[in-house]
């Protein structure tokens, strides 16, 4: 029951939309314009559903290859 409601929270709601927005606009900086708009449509459906954003950012993770969005570059 307190996982459903810290779930449900607008703090929640906020950072998920906050995290989501951060990623489109990474997309958008390495010229992605595909990805950065498909993750700012996930943002506003975020807001509703925030397990939305959470799946969302998931797969951006899986498609980078599972590096973070704040590792650097990555040796050979």
């Amino acid at each position: 029951m307190a996982l459903k409601r810290l779930r449900g929270s607008s703090t929640t709601r906020s950072l998920t939309v906050f995290s989501v927005l951060k990623e489109a606009k990474r997309a958008f900086e390495r010229n992605n314009r595909t990805r950065g708009l498909l993750l700012l449509g996930v943002a506003v459906l975020a807001w509703k559903w925030a397990v939305v954003g959470l799946v969302a950012q998931g797969v951006v993770i899986l498609l980078r290859g599972g590096r973070s969005s704040t590792s650097g570059p990555q040796p050979a």
